[in-house]
């Protein structure tokens, strides 16, 4: 399986309003529950007035369209990634799945992946 890294810094924060988010921007996921709007973005696009953030992350995404009969792969990478004390953030799409790490362990978690077989690009 191939895993796509992601070139930008990313942050996950949390935004008072959908009005806060710049939809013209390359690359968002907007998270919208009866208790807030979650954002993730890339760093330098985040919205100045977001109620809470944390930067410092990088990610890569699962190439390639994913089967919904498809089982435990997102499973499976966050384990790997576990085993190694590497915490993640996932986001799903309808054609795949994001893993975001911290910016500190990105090299390292690429390394374990590549170690468990998986292609890096």
């Amino acid at each position: 399986m191939e895993l796509k890294k992601l070139d930008y810094a990313m942050t996950v924060c949390k935004v008072a309003s959908e009005l806060d988010i710049d939809l013209n921007k390359e690359f968002y996921f907007i998270g919208k529950t009866d208790e807030e709007y979650s954002l993730v973005c890339i760093t330098e696009d985040t919205p100045i007035n977001t109620i809470e953030r944390e930067d410092g992350w990088k990610g890569f995404r699962i190439q390639g369209v994913l089967n919904f009969s498809l089982i435990g792969i997102l499973s499976e990478i966050s384990g790997i990634l576990a085993d190694n004390n590497i915490g993640i953030f996932s986001v799903s799409t309808f054609n795949t799945d994001y893993i975001l790490v911290k910016e500190e362990n990105f090299d390292r978690a690429l390394k374990v992946l590549a170690f468990a077989g998986y292609n890096i690009v």
